[in-house]
């Protein structure tokens, strides 16, 4: 099995989901006492949250660069980000290192393409759902994503950002994010990518009327397969 190097804290919630789900899927995939061979470098959030607010992604690459860099030198073999929104920077890291990433949006083009659907509404953070290298990734995969309109949009950050990135669940933020889900559905959506690894703490496959892809659990996925390949 290769190491898989998490570059995560972004939020701590996110990672945790991340490393919930590695260990678990290589433990029914392999049995007994096996696990996922993981190094992580978690961030202090709020260091790289200021720099997304400030526009400043130069920096915030050159920093995820650098742990990237850091992570293959402790002797990962492949890289996640833990965390959709950071993807922004996922060139930087591939720049800075000699060893696959395995990029989220990419994996979960993949599995919606693999589904037979075509037009995932997406529920990220403002970030993600507003600029080119999220929906992009999507559109080269000959995707069509729907993305909310600006006031679910804003409520849909605020949420994130406010509420379950610090680990708080509401159920008015449930009930919030369940419209949003419906009414891009109603626009035609076929299909919902929970695309920010939060969102999946208000919505899963129970309260959302469409197939579900929740990036988290499909990322991780997509990167114990690429740990087992070959191996």
């Amino acid at each position: 099995m290769k190491t898989i190097g998490i570059i995560g804290g972004m939020s701590c919630e996110s990672t945790a989901l991340y490393y919930a789900r590695l260990n678990a899927e290589a433990r029914r995939r392999l049995g007994g006492l096996h696990s996922a061979e993981c190094v992580i470098w978690s961030v202090d959030f709020e260091r790289i949250e200021q720099l997304q607010a400030a526009g400043d992604w130069d920096r915030a690459g050159a920093e995820l660069a650098r742990i990237g860099a850091t992570l293959e030198g402790a002797g990962a073999e492949l890289l996640i980000i833990a965390t959709n929104t950071i993807h922004k920077v996922a060139g930087a890291v591939r720049a800075a290192t000699h060893v696959p990433l395995i990029h989220i949006a990419e994996a979960t083009a993949a599995a919606i393409v693999a589904a037979g659907l075509k037009r995932p509404g997406l529920m990220a953070t403002a970030y993600t759902m507003e600029q080119e290298f999220y929906t992009g990734a999507l559109k080269a995969a000959g995707l069509e994503p729907v993305i909310p309109e600006p006031e679910d949009r804003a409520e849909t950050h605020r949420i994130i950002y406010d509420e379950l990135c610090q680990g708080v669940t509401l159920d008015a933020s449930r009930g919030t994010y369940e419209a949003i889900a419906r009414r891009l559905i109603d626009r035609g959506a076929d299909c919902l990518i929970l695309g920010c690894a939060e969102v999946g703490m208000l919505l899963s496959q129970d309260n959302v009327p469409a197939p579900v892809f929740e990036t988290t659990l499909i990322h991780a996925d997509a990167a114990l397969e690429a740990a087992l390949a070959d191996s």
